[in-house]
């Protein structure tokens, strides 16, 4: 071994430091639709749609206010640069966003004050957040982390009582491993290296790792793709689903 090579750094809580600085690499054009994080701009409205109706059914909303989080604490953990933080925020939340990259939150803070929104943004893991909020959001993160029942649990120590907490990911399926990985990643759509298909969590496992939390699953939906409507909800979770939980 060469004397002068330094060693990984090793993680710290939930933070894979490999995880942190790949997607730290694609900050700087997070943003762009037509950039590296594409994909996420175009499952992003889907996953609002999903979130409004778990906020609105959560707390007696009617789809009609422009603002059902106003009164609301927020925390949106493994945020990038902001694609979930920013609309939490219009919806009327006070909101926390955390990510293990320093680049991704630079950029985020940045974007944030270029259109007048006031997000507070840490580049720290979610073992540091000594708050509970109200709704907690983690959407495409746990199959980067070091140890999903652990960060399962460290996210509800964060829910405040009668709160709500909203995750997305892949399901680890066949479909998954050939959408995801080798037709995703393999022409270019996906930056090659953001997924490892075997930390893909079926719904069984996540759904385990929620319960013995103390979390109770209220909804589990998936997220499909099809060339002629795209990203779309759906009660198919093999490609990637969402799952809503609360005590």
């Amino acid at each position: 071994m060469n004397a002068s090579a330094q060693p990984s750094p090793k993680p710290t809580g939930s933070i894979n430091p490999d995880e942190a600085a790949h997607f730290g690499k694609l900050a700087a054009d997070w943003w762009d639709p037509k950039g590296s994080s594409a994909m996420l701009h175009k499952l992003n409205p889907p996953r609002l749609r999903y979130i409004r109706d778990a906020i609105d059914l959560q707390w007696d909303g009617n789809g009609g206010t422009l603002k059902p989080l106003a009164g609301k604490r927020a925390i949106d953990v493994g945020c990038g640069a902001g694609l979930l933080a920013e609309p939490l925020a219009r919806m009327g939340a006070t909101v926390t966003a955390i990510d293990a990259a320093p680049e991704n939150i630079a950029v985020a803070r940045d974007h944030a004050a270029r259109h007048g929104l006031t997000i507070d943004y840490r580049a720290v893991g979610a073992e540091t957040i000594d708050e509970t909020f109200d709704l907690v959001t983690s959407m495409e993160v746990i199959e980067h982390v070091v140890d999903p029942a652990s960060f399962i649990a460290t996210l509800a120590a964060l829910l405040a009582p009668g709160g709500l907490m909203i995750l997305s990911t892949p399901n680890r399926t066949p479909l998954s491993r050939l959408a995801l990985i080798t037709v995703g990643e393999g022409l270019g759509m996906v930056p090659r290296g953001t997924h490892d298909w075997a930390k893909f969590l079926t719904p069984d496992e996540l759904q385990g790792h929620a319960e013995a939390a103390g979390l109770r699953v209220i909804d589990i939906s998936g997220l499909s793709f099809s060339p002629a409507s795209g990203f779309h909800l759906s009660d198919n979770p093999a490609l990637n689903y969402f799952m809503t939980l609360t005590r």
